[in-house]
């Protein structure tokens, strides 16, 4: 075994040790939700997986962004090809491994895939300067200062890093196998390596040129390994998380809100009866209703915000927003996954100051006894939760299938049911509702609203 596979094989253990820890650690916290059953059946979700996120179905309701990514998201797929074969390359020191058992095919593959990361370059470079030079209002809201910019940034640099480590080494390679098809397999034309390596690396020598490939090899698995480092820190875990929040969205009439077990619960009880027609069970503790924090909402709303791209177009169709009002679906999503994310770190640091003063003597930090004095009102204030119209704009704009409204209501709900609060404004009408069945205050014209005037 040579230097060169000692050296892959170190880092790819490396890589997978602290891969691990980290993606382990997103798993954990997308489960510090309540379980929650997803309706529909698998048909019908993996009909959702084939047209939206691997079809990219409602990125097209805007053309152009739509395009540009498609560029990069192919490349990313059909590299995933030339990718395995670096590694191969790697473990057992062959050099293009696949090439001799497809012959013309792995000709036309790698052109392929060449073509594709030229389109991923004019992609990549159209977004860098959407977001920094054009600065299309979307990207450049007030919840995307900060890391959120820079990690846009980094992640498209990075995209660059990949194109020119794989240009560089197949460039290259073109090259020596000019100076010597025995040694260095012909791989046959490449349109783009074959048509610019002449214009840059004419007249380099052997040894050169073989450093030079060696160095676009090792830059491209460096960029892969940086990827996958650094994805779980990122709103680019969408690459993965997509495709499972998609197939879990619940299939349902759009629009529809999810009734409280609680409160039907509590209803049934005051009437005395069940769903299994057993004695009702009264009791002086009331549960909470909705949710305050990331542990009472749903693992399925966790999901939605890890997946998050952070794209806007939530927000960008938000009524309340373009309004004025202080609601921006996206910042939502976001402050959901930082909640959940600071929550994860805490728990991780086992300290046991962190355990809640219901389980005091408890030595063993968990989720179920963790309290830090902290919600996710601290987050998300109360302003922006009233504001939301629930008219499910937000809902229907997310590319991925993301429900912003369902957290909104739970801590709408929460504020209102468990705390008795809300706005002042509101309350006239809560308490005609709950005294008359009527906002008019009107118990027997309560449903004329409804009726057809037939005059």
């Amino acid at each position: 075994m040579g230097i060169q596979q000692i050296i892959f094989l170190l880092v790819v253990v490396v890589t997978f040790r602290i891969a691990h820890k980290a993606y382990s650690a997103i798993y954990r916290n997308i489960h510090l939700g309540k379980d929650r059953v997803i309706e529909g059946g698998e048909g019908a979700r993996w009909k959702n997986v084939f047209l939206i996120a691997f079809g990219q179905k409602k990125m097209f309701k805007r053309w152009i962004p739509a395009v540009l990514h498609l560029f990069i998201y192919v490349a990313f797929l059909f590299t995933q090809i030339e990718l395995i074969e670096i590694i191969v390359d790697g473990l057992f020191g062959t050099h293009r491994f696949f090439l001799p058992f497809f012959g013309g095919l792995y000709t036309l593959i790698i052109n392929f895939i060449e073509i594709l990361t030229i389109l991923a370059l004019v992609g990549t470079l159209a977004f860098l300067a959407r977001r920094n030079l054009l600065k299309v209002p979307r990207l450049v809201m007030s919840e995307m200062n900060g890391w959120p910019k820079l990690d846009g940034n980094l992640i498209l640099i990075g995209e660059l890093i990949l194109i020119v480590g794989v240009m560089t080494m197949n460039g290259a390679d073109v090259m020596l196998q000019k100076l010597d098809p025995v040694h260095f397999h012909d791989s046959g034309y490449l349109a783009v390596s074959s048509t610019l390596a002449p214009l840059f690396l004419d007249g380099w020598g052997q040894e050169a040129l073989q450093i030079l490939e060696r160095f676009g090899w090792w830059l491209h698995l460096a960029a892969v390994i940086g990827f996958i480092l650094y994805l779980p820190l990122s709103k680019h875990l969408h690459i993965f998380l997509a495709f499972f929040n998609v197939y879990y969205t619940p299939i349902k009439s759009r629009g529809e809100m999810d009734n409280m077990p609680d409160i039907m619960g509590e209803v049934q009880s005051m009437m005395g009866i069940t769903p299994e027609g057993e004695a009702p069970e009264m009791t002086d503790d009331l549960p909470d209703f909705g949710a305050n924090d990331v542990t009472s909402l749903s693992w399925k709303n966790l999901l939605g915000a890890f997946s998050c791209t952070e794209c806007g177009r939530c927000t960008s169709v938000c009524p309340a927003n373009l309004t004025g009002k202080k609601l921006s679906p996206r910042k939502v999503m976001m402050d959901i996954r930082d909640r959940a994310t600071e929550i994860g770190k805490k728990l991780d640091s086992g300290q046991t100051k962190y355990i809640s003063a219901d389980h005091a003597g408890e030595i063993l930090l968990t989720a179920d006894n963790f309290d830090d004095g902290k919600s996710l009102f601290d987050y998300i204030s109360k302003e922006e939760i009233n504001a939301c119209t629930t008219c499910n704009a937000c809902v229907e704009a997310c590319p991925i299938m993301i429900n912003p409204l369902e957290p909104i209501l739970e801590l709408r709900r929460y504020e209102i049911l468990t705390n008795s609060a809300g706005p002042a404004d509101w309350m006239p009408m809560f308490n005609a509702v709950e005294n008359s069945g009527s906002v008019w205050t009107i118990p027997d014209a309560r449903d004329a609203w409804a009726k057809v005037d037939e005059d």
